[in-house]
């Protein structure tokens, strides 16, 4: 299948390393010009400062003149149970600044990224932003309040803003990972990943590339009339598997 994305300008956030960086790295094999914003390579975009996230943009649109494609992929971890009992004792709960943590990155980071980058794609009549969101996003998880909320938060944000966008040309849509195999995921003990495989009806974790190869046709012409819509890439996972 063509995917038109030749020449494409295309933003990942988070692009250093595993989905993220298979992402980017799929988009360069359509021939499209891949900006990576990431915290560790350089030049360094923190996705929660709107002064960084600017200062990003402004040599983009310098250097290419445009922006067609965003991928907001950039993320972070910090599980804890919002209070854990044991014994019958409450020995700890989440504090603020783990909550904060995770919300800054996966939530308001979606929104920085995306307020900046939306006024050269209205100007243009075209573009695309996709929202990394999860299955957690979805049905919730054990010792994720902060990230399944961030997660919820992101589908919220993808649905709103495919009805404010979508009148300037501007396609809205988010992919929801099941158990994905990066590098992060792998080196867990092999007992927790067979727990995963099995959970998974298709028996297997996805790659990194499963996601990268939903976000290059959810930004081709191929998904030209998707619009507000979560994609689960999961291997069939469904809340009670």
């Amino acid at each position: 299948m063509e995917l038109n994305l030749r020449d494409k300008v295309v933003i990942v956030t988070g692009g250093a390393a595993g989905i993220g960086r298979a992402t980017a790295e799929r988009f360069e094999a359509e021939g499209a010009r891949v900006v990576v914003w990431d915290v560790t390579t350089e030049p360094r975009v923190d996705v929660t400062s709107r002064e960084s996230v600017e200062t990003a943009l402004a040599s983009v649109i310098e250097k290419h003149g445009q922006v067609d494609v965003l991928v907001n992929n950039a993320g972070i971890l910090r599980d804890a149970q919002l209070v854990k009992v044991k014994e019958g004792s409450i020995v700890s709960t989440m504090d603020d600044a783990t909550f904060d943590a995770v919300i800054n990155v996966n939530l308001k980071g979606v929104f920085v990224c995306t307020r900046a980058v939306v006024p050269h794609m209205i100007k243009a009549r075209r573009g695309v932003i996709l929202n990394a969101s999860s299955i957690v996003g979805l049905y919730g998880n054990f010792g994720q309040t902060n990230y399944a909320a961030t997660k919820a938060g992101v589908i919220s944000f993808t649905k709103t803003w495919a009805r404010e966008l979508g009148k300037f040309g501007i396609r809205v849509n988010a992919v929801a990972p099941g158990f994905i195999a990066t590098d992060m995921v792998k080196a867990m003990p092999e007992k927790v990943l067979e727990s995963m495989a099995a959970r998974t009806p298709l028996g297997t974790l996805g790659e990194p590339d499963d996601i990268a190869n939903t976000y290059a046709w959810l930004a081709s012409d191929a998904a030209k009339f998707i619009h507000g819509a979560v994609i689960s890439v999961d291997g069939g996972l469904v809340m009670g598997t």
